[in-house]
């Protein structure tokens, strides 16, 4: 079994693609598992992607996701905690080759506290830096009404300081959080809760008022066959050509866009769903023009797909039920989460570890590099019996980032701890390089999404 990787340089805004061929190992097949695992010694990797900085972080399947601050001056990283340890805790790459953990934050009584942390953010606020944590405590021990912990960072590396707990009518946990700075001034906090991605003003919940921010939620089309009714996972971006600020969610049964220009309203503006293969939706995330979308699953064998939203945005459809490409670093596995920075999409994936695919032409998506965080056994984790889902591939790699400043990659490994990484070539990025709007998941908390800080309203 042949894998191709491929290095690339950048020169003058041009793009080289020289492409070099990897022989995975052969005793993969003869032990049931998938070709490309293990690759042989030395070649754990593309030889265009290096491993700065290495640490593990603690018992197996006690990382979740991951989330590094986007200014220079702030070399911090936060990793998820679940289960065993719960909490983050806080690394530093302001050396790059020998990254350290400064801060190990874990919720008090551990032992009593059933459930654990998800996904993480970082906002900033009046010149104050902040993180949310979002956990899930189940009924029986303490907090399984807290959805969120938010605590102040500002005074790093020397301490943080938790500002309050996130507890949304009804009870229950946030599995996934995103914090956006909204074109209105705003900074708003969509959270997965039940059947809505719920909204929140943090510069509200950060000044301690009663009702939390809370600003309503996102409500889950009605949609066939789907296989839940709530979001998983969401992005919202600013689109310049329409000047609205749009909602994409995973979720239901496949992903969603509500214009949420004016959050307390949000407006359903076209679906994704009724794809062949797909009854459900865990991430999406549009290229800075919001033309297309990569969609995931989370399920085994289902590759990442790439849509073009153009149909549905104009109003020629009223729902997209084809992908135009599709990719996938092993088939026999499954990609978690991903970082787009067009034309790059940088992925973490169970049981592969991190892949950049190159999507320039999105029918038409290719391996750009790769390196394998997780050392298997491969397809072995136990689940419960019974469940629809493909329990034996999922651990490895769980999420990833980007520091646009520089092009520094992290993942975060749920058997192998932190990752801190570096491709050839990619040196940064800022979407005018590219002829595309400066839109990622990387926030201008000072400015807003289009450059241009409004008064909030």
């Amino acid at each position: 079994m042949i894998r191709k990787a491929n290095q690339a340089s950048a020169s003058s805004g041009m793009l080289t693609v020289v492409m070099t061929t990897l022989l995975a190992a052969t005793s993969a097949a003869a032990q049931g598992v998938s070709e490309t695992q293990p690759r042989p010694p030395g070649m754990r990797g593309s030889t265009n992607v290096h491993v700065l900085s290495h640490i593990p972080l603690g018992a197996y399947l006690t990382v979740s996701d991951i989330e590094m601050e986007q200014e220079l001056s702030r070399p911090y990283v936060y990793v998820s905690r679940r289960t065993e340890e719960k909490g983050f805790d806080v690394i530093s790459i302001e050396d790059p080759d020998n990254a350290k953990v400064i801060h190990r934050w874990r919720v008090e009584n551990q032992e009593l506290h059933q459930g654990g942390a998800m996904d993480s953010k970082q906002f900033k606020i009046d010149d104050r830096y902040y993180f949310i944590q979002s956990v899930s405590f189940r009924q029986g021990g303490p907090d399984s009404d807290v959805g969120g912990i938010v605590v102040d960072v500002t005074d790093l590396p020397d301490r943080i300081t938790e500002v309050g707990r996130i507890r949304p009518e009804g009870g229950g946990g946030f599995h996934n959080i995103f914090v956006y700075k909204h074109s209105d001034g705003r900074v708003i906090l969509f959270a997965t809760h039940r059947r809505l991605a719920k909204m929140y003003d943090m510069g509200r919940f950060v000044a301690g008022e009663e009702d939390q921010g809370y600003l309503g939620g996102v409500p889950v089309p009605p949609t066939p066959g789907a296989l839940s009714e709530g979001y998983h996972d969401f992005y919202v971006g600013f689109d310049p050509a329409t000047q609205r600020d749009v909602f994409y969610g995973g979720g239901g049964g496949g992903y969603y866009l509500f214009d949420v220009t004016r959050p307390e309203e949000p407006g359903l503006i076209t679906t994704v769903t009724g794809v062949s293969g797909i009854n459900w939706g865990h991430t999406v995330t549009p290229t800075p023009d919001g033309r297309y979308a990569i969609g995931e699953t989370e399920f085994q064998y289902q590759p990442l797909r790439i849509f073009d939203l153009k149909p549905g945005l104009d109003g020629d459809v009223p729902n997209i039920r084809r992908s135009i490409g599709a990719w996938q670093a092993d088939w026999k596995t499954l990609a978690h989460n991903h970082e787009v920075r067009w034309p790059y999409v940088f992925v973490a994936g169970y049981e592969t570890g991190l892949s950049v695919f190159n999507m320039m032409d999105p029918t038409n998506p290719y391996t750009v590099g790769y390196y394998d965080t997780y050392p298997g056994p491969h397809n072995t984790r136990p689940g419960p019996a019974n469940s629809s889902y493909t329990w034996g591939v999922y651990q490895g790699a769980w999420g990833v980032d980007v520091r646009n400043a520089d092009g520094l990659i992290v993942i975060s490994d749920g058997v192998t701890g932190f990752w801190l990484m570096k491709m050839d070539g990619f040196e940064g990025w800022n979407g005018e390089d590219w002829g595309v709007p400066n839109n990622s998941s990387a926030q201008d908390w000072d400015n807003g999404p289009d450059g241009v800080q409004r008064p909030i309203s």
